[in-house]
C-alpha cells in the first residue's frame, strides 16, 4: 500500500499539476508582444542584471494565485515599500523623471491608457492528463485609480495568441468570445476565481496559497515558530471545540442509544423481512402460474381453432364429394322414374289396374291379420295370469267368457267386504290418534307445571276460581 500513488505519472517529479508555461502581454517593461517562460513542468533557475524583470516574473505568478490585497509587488528584490503596484505593472513604468519645475519626479510608462495586459499560466498533469490555464485581464478605466480586470479559469491549454487576440479594439469582445469558448469560465471577483483554481489544483484552502505568497520571495525569517504557526498551521479555537464536544456529547450519546434501538429492531425485523422476501417470491410465482393458467385457455382455443379449421377443410371436401354423390344419385333417380313410368304405361296397356286392385287387397288384409294376431297374443297372456287355458277354438272362448264373469261377481263381493273393512279400521286409527293426542297433550302440561294434577282437574280449579 506504501508504494501506491494518486498520480498515474511514469516519472514521479512530474506528478501532479505542474507549471508548464507563463505567458506575459504588456506587463511591466514586457512590452508590445508576447513572452513565455516554458518550464515544461520541471523546475526552472530565472537568473539575470538587476532589472532585467526576474521580480516582474514572480509577480505576475503570484498576481494569478495570490487575491491583490495579500500581495507585496517586488518583495523577491528585497523591497519594504510599495514601490510597485498593478498599476505600475499594467501601464509599464520603466524610469522616472523630472517635471518642467524639477521639484518632483514622476514615471514614465511605456503604455496608455488604450491598452490592455494578459499575464497567463498554463499547468498540465501528466498522470491524468488534464489542462489548467489560469489567466487575468487587466485594463485602465481611471487615470489615478488601480486597473479593471477579469479572471479566466479553464480546463485546456490555452495562449494568448489564438485566445487573447485579435478581437478589435473593446475588450467586451473579449469577453463575449471567452465566454463562448467550450471549457472556459470567466469570473469578475477573485473570491470565485480563487476557489474555481483550488478546485482544479487541488488546493485544499487558501492558507497553502498564504503560504505560498510569503515563501515564494522569502529572503530571510525573523522567527521560525511564529512562521510556522501564523502561516503552516491551521487557527485552531481549542476552547470553543472543547464546548462544542461538551454540548454535543449528549446528542451523541443519544444517537448511539438510536443506533442501538435501531440495530435491535432491526434484527427483530430481519424474520418479517426474510418472510415478506418469501411472500413476495410466493406472490410473484403464483401471479406468474396464474398468468400462464389464464393462458391455458387461449392456448387450448388457438389449438381448438387449428383443428376445427382441419375439420372444416375435411368436412368442406366430404360436403363437395357428397354433392357430386347427390347430383350423380339425382340423375339415376331422374332416369329410373322415366323408366318407371314407361313400365307402368307399358303395365297398364297389358291389365296392369287388376293387379294393382289386388295388390292393394293383399296390403289391407295383411294388416287385418297382423292386428287380429296382436289381438291373440294380448289374450293369450291374460288368460295365462288368471290360469285360464287357451282358446283355441270358439267353444274353450265362451268357456273362459263364463268363468271370467263368475270372477268378476266374486271379487266385487269381495271388494265390498275389504271395503266394510277398511272404514272399521280407519274409525279405530282416529280414536287411536286422539288418544295419543290427548296423553300427549296431558305429558306437556306435567313437565310444565310442579303437580301431578290432571289437567282436567286444573281446567275445573281455574273455573272454580274464576
Amino acid at each position: 500500500m506504501e508504494d501506491l500513488g494518486l498520480d498515474f505519472a511514469s516519472d514521479d517529479t512530474q506528478a501532479g499539476y505542474r507549471l508548464h508555461r507563463v505567458e506575459l502581454y504588456n506587463w511591466g517593461t514586457f512590452d508590445r508582444h508576447v513572452w513565455r517562460l516554458s518550464p515544461q513542468g520541471s523546475n526552472c533557475l530565472v537568473t539575470g542584471d538587476i532589472g532585467s524583470g526576474k521580480s516582474t516574473l514572480v509577480d505576475a505568478i503570484t498576481t494569478l494565485l495570490v487575491p491583490a490585497q495579500r500581495i507585496t509587488y517586488n518583495k523577491a528584490a528585497g523591497a519594504e515599500a510599495r514601490e510597485r503596484s498593478l498599476r505600475s505593472y499594467v501601464l509599464g513604468y520603466y524610469k522616472s523623471e523630472r517635471g518642467d519645475a524639477g521639484l518632483s519626479a514622476r514615471p514614465v510608462p511605456l503604455r496608455d491608457h488604450n491598452s490592455y495586459s494578459v499575464i497567463l499560466a498554463h499547468f498540465h498533469n501528466a498522470g491524468f492528463d488534464r489542462h489548467v490555464t489560469l489567466a487575468q485581464v487587466f485594463w485602465m478605466t481611471d487615470t489615478r485609480g488601480q486597473p479593471d480586470r477579469f479572471y479566466i479559469v479553464a480546463d485546456k491549454a490555452m495562449s494568448i495568441e489564438a485566445h487573447f487576440s485579435g478581437f478589435g479594439t473593446d475588450l467586451k469582445d473579449l469577453r463575449k468570445r471567452l465566454r463562448q469558448t467550450e471549457h472556459v469560465e470567466l469570473h469578475t471577483s477573485f473570491p470565485t476565481y480563487g476557489a474555481a483554481l483550488r478546485r482544479r489544483l487541488g488546493i485544499a484552502s487558501e492558507q497553502a496559497l498564504d503560504l505560498f505568497n510569503q515563501t515564494v520571495s522569502m529572503k530571510s525569517v525573523g522567527n521560525l515558530t511564529e512562521f510556522v504557526r501564523e502561516h503552516m498551521l491551521q487557527p485552531a479555537d481549542t476552547a470553543a471545540r472543547i464546548d462544542a464536544l461538551i454540548r454535543h456529547f449528549d446528542d451523541l450519546n443519544r444517537a448511539h442509544e438510536a443506533v442501538l434501538k435501531a440495530k435491535k429492531q432491526i434484527a427483530a425485523l430481519q424474520p418479517i423481512v426474510a418472510d415478506a422476501d418469501t411472500h413476495a417470491e410466493r406472490s410473484l410465482e403464483t401471479a406468474q402460474l396464474r398468468q400462464c393458467r389464464d393462458g391455458l385457455s387461449a392456448w387450448f382455443a388457438h389449438l381448438k381453432i387449428g383443428l376445427l379449421d382441419d375439420r372444416l377443410g375435411e368436412l368442406g371436401r366430404e360436403t363437395a364429394r357428397l354433392d357430386e354423390k347427390i347430383t350423380g344419385l339425382k340423375r339415376s333417380r331422374a332416369g329410373q322414374r322415366e323408366r318407371e313410368q314407361e313400365l307402368r304405361q307399358a303395365i297398364a296397356e297389358n291389365g296392369g289396374d287388376r293387379l294393382e286392385r289386388i295388390r292393394a287387397e293383399i296390403r289391407r288384409r295383411q294388416a287385418e291379420k297382423t292386428e287380429r294376431r296382436q289381438q291373440a297374443e294380448r289374450y293369450r297372456e291374460l288368460a295365462e295370469r288368471l290360469a285360464f287355458p287357451v282358446a283355441a277354438d270358439a267353444d274353450r272362448f265362451r268357456s273362459n267368457r263364463e268363468a271370467i264373469e263368475v270372477a268378476r261377481e266374486q271379487d266385487e263381493g269381495r271388494q265390498a267386504e275389504v271395503q266394510n273393512e277398511r272404514t272399521d279400521q280407519e274409525v279405530d286409527f282416529r280414536q287411536l290418534r286422539q288418544r295419543r293426542t290427548d296423553i300427549d297433550t296431558e305429558l306437556t302440561s306435567l313437565k310444565a307445571r310442579r303437580s301431578n294434577l290432571p289437567a282436567a282437574m286444573l281446567g275445573l280449579r281455574e273455573k272454580l276460581c274464576t
